[in-house]
């Protein structure tokens, strides 16, 4: 006989990365994480920042409420860590806010640097007066329900990722991307050497450079085909 599903799930032992391993990733913008990872890692693009810091890196927290709902989203409060950036996933609903103010200040009270979501907020004027900063879809009037199920701390798809607790985000202007957990060291030691060639590039940019070398010799090359 079909029984009802609980109303949360929830993971008991959650993984997080070390204080160094969070340290280290601070100064990483997205767009350098993602090319740490040969182009992965990025959330769909209209997952957007909102309001808050422009620039936030953290362990993620997971929350899968589902579409019009948020259980989960107020039960994983309890597991916060500072400094956590919890991700609410909807399943991509649009048709109402994944959270309002008041809920952004309780997850905000608990410790969470940000929140990520692939649907809508609401009351954005709240959100003025709280410290947490918010990625979304945009902003909706319509609320959501707090009947579940929902899940904690377990695997989450998102903006077209696997996001899982202790996975590292970075989120900034140019969107989200998430580095897995089992990546961490490597995309700490990759993005040092991508921050090294963007300053050196960005040199030669304020220094007048014009065309990079390696297009000059494309461009002199038996490799183009001149037409009249």
């Amino acid at each position: 006989m079909y029984e009802d599903p609980p109303l949360l799930t929830i993971k008991r032992n959650r993984r997080r990365p070390s204080d160094a391993q969070i340290a280290a990733m601070q100064g990483v913008p997205s767009a350098v994480a993602s090319d740490a990872m040969e182009g992965a890692g990025a959330l769909d693009g209209r997952i957007a920042h909102v309001i808050g810091d422009q620039h936030v890196v953290g362990p993620a927290l997971t929350a899968w409420s589902g579409a019009a709902d948020l259980m989960a989203l107020h039960a994983c409060k309890r597991f916060i860590t500072k400094g956590d950036v919890v991700i609410a996933a909807v399943d991509g609903h649009q048709g109402c806010a994944a959270f309002g103010d008041s809920l952004g200040g309780m997850v905000a009270n608990a410790g969470a640097a940000a929140i990520v979501t692939d649907g809508p907020l609401r009351d954005l004027a709240g959100f003025f007066g709280i410290t947490l900063s918010v990625w979304a879809t945009g902003t909706i009037s319509s609320t959501p329900y707090e009947n579940g199920p929902g899940r904690v701390g377990l695997p989450v798809q998102i903006g077209g990722q696997q996001i899982d607790t202790g996975d590292m985000i970075i989120a900034d202007m140019d969107g989200v991307v998430v580095v897995p957990f089992a990546q961490i060291d490597t995309v700490i030691e990759r993005s040092k050497a991508i921050l090294k060639m963007e300053a050196d590039g960005d040199k030669a940019v304020k220094d007048g450079l014009v065309m990079p070398q390696s297009y000059d010799d494309l461009l002199d090359s038996d490799r183009v085909k001149w037409v009249d």
